[in-house]
């Protein structure tokens, strides 16, 4: 760890859950001034306040959870953009590597932002109703309003709002992604459908867009999957996790991210995000419902960081809902014929909707909203103690 900063020196911090997500909350002055600029002292610090790198994976001297639902951290400050109250910076921390990947956003935590702001009183807020947070996503560069409720002057917790992948219920907090599309490379190639030729896989179709964040979608069945796959029987099979790796870097290098595969795999392992679909069926939730195919519009199973994420990432349910809203595309192609401008994705933890408006645009087409809600709550706030990494002394 740097020798800028005292390594035992306790840090003021929030644990949030932001949708189906935890992670470790600070302002700027929370951290020691050498780590408030991005660089290898701020990384170097938050990697071991979450406890990564862990090659046992379980993050147990960190905050971290040993997924990549709970290895994550959240920098936000008041905003200095007219149209903002807050700017919000996301970090995905690997788990057994020193990598925190920043370039792109955590729909899930979003949420979340919102009643830390208020909280930390970065954001004024009424006695009673309806605060309408205006936040900067300042890792993609995008405009989110988070509508969370407040009742005499705290953010209001308890609800009867229910998210599936998470056990108890909460308030509801809208969000409303503005413009999530990455303007004329909303659609990197240009295109609807690519053809990727991935060695060990195959030549596979894909639909490659970038909407709340860069993701690639495929179908189950080009895989030789069925769609209704659980997290534990995906993630026991480390053969399918290479191949599913291996497409989403060969993605990645169509999309323009990076390099050559290795270089996608290595830095970027947040985005862009693997998704494969398949059209609406009966599947059971990891909680033992059954889901009827009648309740949802399509089937989705995603990948973060390297695993199946266990409900829905917020940015996926995103450019699902974008894709769906192009005529063509693959998601187009597989949700249920009729649908309304919402879409209902059956994932693995059960069904999150999500809506789009999409319009045509010169040369193609612009997204210029897109919502779904969520809940959060503060899990604790206190202080966190980084310690010394034994080369420290």
């Amino acid at each position: 760890m740097s020798d800028a900063f005292d390594p035992d020196a306790p840090i003021q911090a929030t644990y949030m859950r932001g949708g189906t997500s935890k992670g470790v909350f600070f302002t700027p002055a929370d951290l020691p001034p050498a780590a408030r600029a991005p660089g290898a002292a701020r990384d170097s610090l938050l990697l071991r306040v979450i406890g990564s790198p862990d090659p046992y994976g379980q993050q147990i001297d960190g905050m971290g959870g040993g997924t990549s639902s709970t290895s994550k951290v959240v920098l936000v400050s008041r905003s200095a953009r007219g149209d903002c109250d807050v700017d919000y910076l996301y970090g995905a921390v690997s788990i057994g590597t020193p990598v925190i990947d920043w370039s792109g956003n955590c729909g899930n935590l979003t949420a979340a932002v919102g009643p830390f702001a208020i909280a930390r009183g970065l954001v004024d807020a009424p006695a009673d109703g309806i605060v309408s947070v205006r936040i900067w996503q300042a890792n993609i560069g995008k405009k989110i309003v988070a509508h969370v409720p407040v009742s005499r002057g705290r953010v209001v917790e308890a609800g009867s709002f229910v998210l599936d992948g998470v056990a108890f219920p909460g308030a509801e907090i809208r969000l409303e992604f503005l413009d999530p599309g990455a303007g004329d490379a909303l659609l990197p190639t240009g295109r609807v459908v690519d053809e990727l030729d991935v060695p060990g896989v195959g030549r596979i179709e894909a639909t490659l867009i970038d909407s709340g964040i860069p993701s690639i979608f495929v179908t189950a069945a080009s895989l030789g999957l069925r769609g209704d796959e659980t997290q534990a029987e995906v993630n026991a099979d480390t053969g399918l996790l290479a191949r599913l790796e291996a497409v989403r870097a060969h993605g990645a290098v169509v999309m323009g991210l990076a390099a050559g595969v290795r270089e996608a795999t290595r830095d970027r392992p947040h985005t862009p995000k693997l998704a494969f679909l398949a059209p609406p069926a009966d599947f059971t939730a990891a909680d033992g419902r059954r889901i009827a195919a009648g309740e949802i519009d399509l089937l989705a199973r995603i990948l973060s960081m390297g695993k199946l994420h266990h409900a829905m990432t917020g940015t996926g349910a995103v450019a699902i809902a974008s894709a769906a809203a192009i005529p063509g595309t693959l998601v187009a192609r597989l949700r249920r014929p009729g649908a309304d401008g919402r879409v209902r994705i059956g994932h693995a933890s059960g069904i999150l909707a999500a809506g789009a408006e999409a319009e045509r645009a010169e040369g193609g087409w612009r997204i210029s909203k897109v919502v779904a809600s969520r809940s959060a709550r503060r899990l604790m706030t206190g202080t966190v103690h980084p310690a010394p990494l034994p080369d420290a002394g």
